[in-house]
């Protein structure tokens, strides 16, 4: 993890860079180890792990503010790298399978990180009087689908952050419809490359500018099969 400890140094103190890495070196071996049962992750190489999971999901770290819930979890990435590296900020975890949050919830405990649960829950079911200075995605729908599960969930001026691929830019101006009927704005995008290698990355930031519509996010797994297009 020398590419990892080199990277979180670059920004922090070399004594936070190295309790992170022990932390995530902790992870990648539960992830693993878990990973046979449950297959929470295609990617299995600890090379692969640490670049492609860790340092992909701190790429976020410079624009995550306050509170913060990452839907469609999954195996933890972003949220529990960024928590790793922001103690004191609060993070709620939100999956719709089972095994995911229970993979999640004893995740957490073996990392003892505070102020971080897991939430079983689809996004369409959350309670709608809840929401977050900072919401996170790093899933394979289409940003048009992400922004109905993300942004009704963003407090008016804080931030929903999409990790995308770099070529996104047919996805980005194809979202941009739901996004303004959400009450967001498409405030910039990020690309950047990650530390240490050649792979790409886009984030995606959209600012809440507005109340969103009570009736979104729409259930029936309609943001899925009938995504918010003009």
């Amino acid at each position: 993890m020398d590419k990892l400890f080199s990277y979180i140094s670059s920004f922090t103190k070399e004594e936070t860079a190295r309790t992170a890495v022990n932390r995530m070196e902790i992870y990648r071996d539960f992830l693993l180890e878990k990973n046979a049962q449950f297959n929470l992750t295609a990617i299995t190489d600890p090379d692969e792990i640490e670049e492609k999971h860790f340092i992909d999901s701190i790429a976020a770290f410079p624009f995550v503010h306050g509170s913060v819930a990452d839907i469609g979890s999954g195996a933890g990435f972003p949220a529990v790298p960024l928590k790793i590296l922001l103690p004191d900020h609060s993070f709620t975890l939100i999956d719709s399978l089972r095994k995911r949050v229970d993979f999640l919830t004893e995740l957490i405990e073996r990392l003892q990180l505070d102020n971080i649960r897991a939430l079983h829950s689809r996004a369409e079911d959350l309670p709608k009087d809840v929401l977050y200075d900072t919401v996170v995605a790093r899933a394979v729908s289409r940003l048009a689908t992400l922004a109905e599960y993300c942004i009704p969930f963003v407090r008016i001026g804080g931030l929903f952050i999409a990790y995308k691929s770099i070529d996104s830019d047919e996805e980005i101006k194809e979202a941009e419809y739901a996004v303004s009927l959400l009450g967001g704005k498409i405030e910039r995008t990020e690309d950047l490359r990650l530390y240490g290698s050649d792979v790409q990355r886009r984030l995606v930031l959209i600012r809440k500018i507005e109340e969103t519509p009570s009736k979104y996010p729409r259930g029936q797994n309609k943001p899925r099969k009938q995504p918010l297009l003009r």
